[in-house]
Order: C-alpha cells, then sequence, then structure tokens
C-alpha cells in the first residue's frame, strides 16, 4: 500500500492529499530515510512523523486496504 494511503488509512493523518503534501515536503520518514507518497509500506516498517510541535514515530503492524475508525490504530503502534 502507498504510504499516502496508508496514512489515511489508519489515520495518522486525516487527509490524503494532505498525507502527500507531508511526504512531498521531507516530513515523513521511513526507517529514518525521507519517503515519497508512493514508497510501498511494508510491516514492520518505522515512520517517523514531523506534523506539529511533537514528532509522532509509529511502527507499522498490519497493513489492511480498508479499516473502520474503530480499529484503525490496530495497524500500527507507537514508538514514542
Amino acid at each position: 500500500m502507498r504510504l499516502d494511503k496508508y496514512l489515511k488509512t489508519t489515520r495518522l493523518i486525516k487527509r490524503r492529499t494532505v498525507a502527500n503534501e507531508a511526504c512531498d515536503a521531507g516530513r515523513i520518514l521511513v526507517n529514518g530515510k525521507a519517503a515519497r507518497a508512493s514508497y510501498e509500506v511494508k510491516v514492520g516498517d518505522v515512520l517517523e512523523i514531523n506534523l506539529g510541535t511533537r514528532p509522532l514515530k509509529v511502527q507499522v503492524l498490519k497493513i489492511d486496504e480498508y479499516a473502520g475508525k474503530d480499529n484503525a490504530a490496530e495497524g500500527y503502534q507507537v514508538i514514542s
């Protein structure tokens, strides 16, 4: 699954266009490297999201094409 879509379906970022713009600005890091929105997310990847005042670091646990709002947070684990 594309990085921008993953961020949207897990509700880490509310809109896919915002996720796409964040990737273009270099605010999303995958395994310590800046990633494009087209990056294919894999289980085990560590994502660093630098939006707002507090950066968020999560590890990908599973990838679902569709995740309801009740189980969207099951796709990742917050590291810091």
